[in-house]
């Protein structure tokens, strides 16, 4: 397994086996590429390995960025056989403007939670502290799947008690930088750039040198990770293969594995 810049190139080294006929093998093996949300790039390695052990003689290529910069990319002609995005907007829009093979299916669960350098140097406490002056929020760009949850959240939050009723406004004003997917969120506050990041759970589980701070159940924000097959793929059943294993019980076992849930 090999990374080339954002393009993370996942491989079996496995030549196509003959069918239950005993056909001949084929020349070489297959080769899928999947566009996947940034959040999913840890768990993604992993289902490289159980997919592909599964699957003799498919190889994996898979690009992670944010959910709405891949679906841009699909627009404008990017080859890919199949989307994984964290949430159901952008997979939805591939489906409306008929660059999608079928309807979007749901496959993972995620929830939010916000991260603070292990030292926490902003004296975070509770989601209340991110509308204090002076402190530093890191969050990504308008457009991106975790700002919209991070707006949900930030909002559902204002309308609890003791929070102040400017509490969204006063959150928006301490944003300082707008990175340009969750994973680029969380290396600022590994770095200590930031004091606090709305992130996803899973994300914060495999961050290094955070502390957590819960947000209430009441004011969470449960994103739902959707999947669509490309039309333009010359490989749409097998891309629709690997979708309804994703959203099947040994593809939920692995994402389990990584902090993600069942889709309600």
């Amino acid at each position: 397994m090999k990374r080339t810049g954002g393009l993370l190139a996942l491989s079996a080294s496995l030549a196509l086996v003959g069918g239950a006929c005993g056909g001949p093998a084929s020349a070489g093996p297959m080769e899928l590429t999947v566009f996947a949300a940034a959040s999913l790039r840890d768990a993604i390695v992993e289902v490289e390995r159980s997919y592909e052990a599964a699957t003799p003689g498919l190889d994996l290529v898979v690009a992670t960025d944010s959910s709405t910069t891949l679906r841009a990319q699909i627009e404008q002609g990017a080859p890919a056989d199949l989307f994984l995005a964290a949430d159901d907007r952008n997979p939805a829009a591939l489906a409306h403007a008929g660059l999608a093979d079928g309807p979007p299916v749901a496959f993972a669960a995620n929830w939010l939670t916000i991260i603070v350098p292990s030292d926490n140097p902003g004296r975070i406490e509770t989601p209340r502290d991110l509308a204090r002056d002076g402190v530093r929020v890191i969050a990504a760009g308008d457009e991106v799947p975790i700002s919209r949850y991070a707006a949900e959240a930030v909002t559902r939050l204002a309308a609890l008690p003791d929070y102040p009723a400017d509490f969204a406004q006063r959150y928006v004003a301490n944003v300082v930088s707008r990175e340009e997917n969750v994973r680029a969120v969380v290396a600022r506050i590994e770095l200590g750039e930031g004091d606090a990041a709305i992130v996803y759970q899973t994300d914060a589980r495999a961050a290094t040198g955070t502390v957590d701070i819960a947000i209430p159940d009441e004011a969470n924000i449960p994103a739902t990770y959707t999947g669509v097959v490309i039309a333009a793929s010359a490989q749409s059943a097998a891309a629709h293969a690997l979708l309804a294993w994703l959203a099947g019980p040994d593809g939920r076992a692995v994402l389990a594995s990584f902090g993600f849930g069942s889709p309600r």
